[in-house]
């Protein structure tokens, strides 16, 4: 399914924003959520009623700020929209919900108001390539990028569908990799902070390079 196309003018000043630390969406990826808290059910509901559906991603810092919002942690300083694409409810009122990465965005401020869920006015035109075509990474050799890919699942135990990999554009490749990869919070945050394909691709290689000669990769990254 292709990433559903946004115009600059179709993005809207403000956005309801998800604070999950570890999650990352990249643009024109798809990240599954499980939405059952009922400030989060609220900001679905509202959210499917907006022309855009779209829903801002954001990792929390761990960090207190000067003025946090009470009782919530601060929010890192870039985020990115995704539009809802999917969603189901279960028996129990549980939305299953995919979201389709549109835009990175950097939070201007954090709305005060009497929504359950938080929302902020953002600046996307830091990030106005997000909206284009796939990104082209001249420099990708996959041979190189798969076989270190191997040996990094191989010593983690984890499973994938090397076929899939194998045919996949090296954006498609490189981001899913580094939305799933087991990462620290931190480190998925500079990759979603990469300027460029290939800027990000690099990035995962070091991190990846780290943990293989026995770093947790924490902190690596600052």
């Amino acid at each position: 399914m292709p990433a559903p196309r946004f115009a600059a003018a179709d993005l809207p000043e403000a956005i309801p924003v998800f604070p999950l630390r570890g999650a990352l969406l990249l643009p024109r990826a798809r990240l599954p959520l499980r939405i059952f808290e009922p400030r989060y059910l609220a900001m679905l509901d509202d959210c499917l009623r907006t022309p855009g559906r779209l829903i801002g991603m954001i990792s929390p810092l761990e960090t207190p700020g000067p003025d946090p919002r009470p009782g919530e942690p601060r929010l890192s300083a870039i985020g990115c929209a995704g539009r809802v694409t999917t969603f189901s409810e279960t028996e129990d009122r549980t939305y299953l919900i995919t979201l389709t990465g549109i835009s990175r965005f950097r939070i201007r401020e954090e709305l005060q108001g009497f929504m359950p869920y938080r929302r902020c006015t953002v600046d996307w035109a830091p990030f106005a390539r997000d909206l284009g075509p796939a990104e082209a990474d001249p420099g990708f050799d996959r041979a190189s990028f798969l076989s270190l890919l191997s040996r990094f699942f191989a010593a983690r135990n984890l499973a994938t569908d090397w076929d899939s990999l194998r045919g996949a554009e090296p954006e498609m490749l490189v981001n899913a990799v580094s939305m799933l990869a087991p990462l620290s919070p931190d480190d998925k945050q500079a990759l979603l902070e990469a300027p460029s394909l290939s800027t990000r691709r690099e990035t995962l290689v070091t991190l990846i390079e780290f943990a293989l000669r026995g770093g947790s990769g924490d902190g690596l990254i600052q």
